[in-house]
């Protein structure tokens, strides 16, 4: 990500302690490397998850031919052996957001301890910030890419409707060792999501945060908040940029930032686009407004539909006005 990127702490950027992150390079130290090795485990299986959800291609043919011909017992077999493999897959991909959501309370766990401040943290344990970062690269495009295939609650309703329908006949259904009635209500409220694998993380962050009662609060906000001043100044400082290797860089930036303003937002009270928010929003919609529109649709989609605290009496008209 263009050697090492300094970057300020703080929300008003003539404050707080200069530090570098270098996202591109990092590896663990000694302290880091346990954890690391917890969640490198399941980060390398990012890369075949998101392949195999941009080559969903759904069953839709197959459905709407045995609806449309509902006394064809060939059309009916013939769309429930497609729905079957498909329904295997989106239970893959559910598990893994299990997986993810350990990793990230992991990481949380890492970077809030005492006797170290957030900020020395991400300074020190810069691999483990590298992963939080990788985590949420990977959500925003997994849930861009799942915004973007309706088949998946097509086919995943369609499966539910016949799998009771076939119970009720008394079918043999092999499929239920694999996907029993309650694993199937729990990938039907992660699918009914607009964006399930953010709301996974925002609520685990919400998890972490209610779970450990001695950890102040600020602890893991500023976590959050700090991460969003990283990518907002990488993004908005031409040193920085031109340093990239790629546009992939600018759209990793962006995409993290994003996510620890959703993180945060859903974890602090007062949430993050409140004037007292230790994150600057209205750089970071301005940052995100200069790129290509194609790049940040989604990314604006995501900070308008999945935030908690838009929509407060206690957020800035202009900062509302900017997202519209």
């Amino acid at each position: 990500m263009g050697n090492l990127l300094k970057v300020l702490t703080c929300t008003e950027l003539e404050q707080g302690p200069n530090f570098f992150l270098d996202f591109e390079n990092a590896q663990p130290t000694d302290c880091e490397r346990e954890v690391w090795n917890q969640v490198n485990t399941v980060l390398q299986d990012s890369e075949s998850i998101l392949s195999g959800l941009q080559a969903y291609k759904g069953a839709g043919q197959e459905i709407r031919d045995a609806i449309q011909n509902p006394n064809d017992m060939l059309l009916q077999e013939r769309a429930w052996n497609s729905v079957c493999p498909l329904v295997i897959r989106l239970k893959k991909f559910y598990g893994f957001s299990l997986r993810l959501e350990k990793a990230l309370q992991s990481l949380l766990e890492s970077l809030t301890c005492p006797p170290y401040t957030p900020t020395q943290h991400l300074e020190k344990e810069q691999a483990l910030a590298k992963q939080f970062a990788e985590i949420l690269h990977f959500t925003l495009r997994f849930d861009e890419l799942k915004m973007r295939i309706p088949a998946i609650q097509n086919d995943f309703s369609y499966y539910r409707r016949t799998i009771s329908r076939n119970r009720i006949n008394n079918m043999n259904l092999d499929i239920e060792s694999e996907v029993n009635n309650e694993m199937a209500n729990r990938m039907s409220l992660f699918y009914a999501e607009a964006t399930p694998m953010l709301k996974t993380l925002s609520t685990a962050t919400t998890n972490f945060v209610t779970e450990n009662k001695t950890l102040p609060l600020e602890n893991t906000t500023d976590v959050l908040s700090t991460m969003a001043s990283v990518c907002k100044v990488m993004l908005e400082t031409p040193d920085y940029t031109s340093r990239f290797n790629s546009e992939d860089t600018l759209l990793f930036c962006m995409r993290v930032m994003v996510g620890v303003i959703i993180l945060y937002d859903h974890v602090h009270p007062n949430g993050a686009f409140n004037k007292s928010s230790k994150i600057d929003m209205k750089g970071c919609i301005k940052v995100l407004k200069e790129q290509p529109a194609d790049n940040v649709e989604g990314l604006l989609n995501a900070l308008k539909f999945t935030t908690k605290h838009l929509n407060d009496e206690s957020t800035p008209k202009n900062i509302r006005t900017m997202l519209q």
